[in-house]
């Protein structure tokens, strides 16, 4: 349900069913041999993860039904490239491409532009910079960008302004024809809802990975702050029981992560 809307799009999103995973397996190994109504079921089946992926968005302003629209494009995107040989959930597939469909139409229909030539040329002066700190360790001056990318200083301090105004974050600063390159892919937010949303939805099905022992041990020693005597006083091990079960559970959901 978004913000107490109950029908989105006609809709009755109250009533959407929920497929167990074993559901899922089979209705995609029947979609994989073409049955369109496993296809449907298949879909209607994992509106929900849309409804999860919009609440994301509801700051934003945008209308409701549009919004489900575009993450329904995303589910449908994500079905089609989805492979069982992944060894992943469909709906910790499914949820970044959802996400990703409603972030390019957000940007799409951004009220905020720049030129294209301006866009062009910061985003080369960015390229341009990259590899002569990794080449030279250190930064490069203006007149070195100028002479890499063969046009005035001038040209490069302004285009290098002009995306250091503020801008919206999902303003294109460059586009060859095929996908565009947008502010918000050029800065690193480490507080970002998405991402950190993502990681939560990874390490939950990591966690379903271990056992209860394990993961009740891990549950104590970093979501409770516990110590390893901690623990092992209040499950009746000793403390070394503790740490190989420690170091056996997070190299196991490492390898799965």
């Amino acid at each position: 349900m978004y913000n107490g809307k109950v029908e989105i799009c006609g809709v009755n999103t109250s009533k959407l069913p929920v497929l167990s995973e074993e559901e899922k397996r089979v209705l995609f190994e029947k979609i994989q041999n073409g049955d369109k109504e496993a296809r449907r079921e298949f879909i209607c089946g994992n509106l929900r993860l849309v409804l999860r992926v919009i609440h994301r968005f509801n700051n934003r302003g945008e209308n409701v039904d549009d919004l489900f629209q575009v993450g329904c494009i995303g589910l449908i995107k994500a079905l089609d490239n989805f492979d069982l040989s992944h060894g992943v959930k469909f709906s910790t597939y499914a949820v970044p491409m959802i996400i990703g469909e409603i972030r390019r139409y957000l940007r799409d229909n951004s009220s905020i532009r720049v030129s294209r030539s301006l866009r062009d040329i910061a985003y080369k002066a960015l390229t341009a910079k990259e590899k002569f700190v990794s080449k030279n360790s250190r930064e490069p001056t203006a007149e070195e960008l100028a002479k890499a990318l063969g046009i005035s200083k001038e040209e490069v301090v302004f285009a290098l302004d002009a995306i250091l105004d503020p801008i919206s974050l999902q303003e294109p600063v460059y586009h060859d024809g095929g996908d565009a390159v947008f502010v918000m892919d050029q800065v690193k937010d480490d507080k970002n809802i998405d991402e950190s949303w993502l990681e939560e939805i990874s390490l939950k099905e990591a966690m379903k990975r271990l056992t209860e022992r394990e993961q009740h041990i891990l549950t104590l020693r970093f979501f409770q702050g516990k110590t390893q005597m901690e623990v092992a006083k209040e499950i009746s091990i000793s403390q070394a029981q503790v740490s190989r079960l420690e170091k056996n559970a997070l190299a196991h959901m490492r390898k799965y992560l």
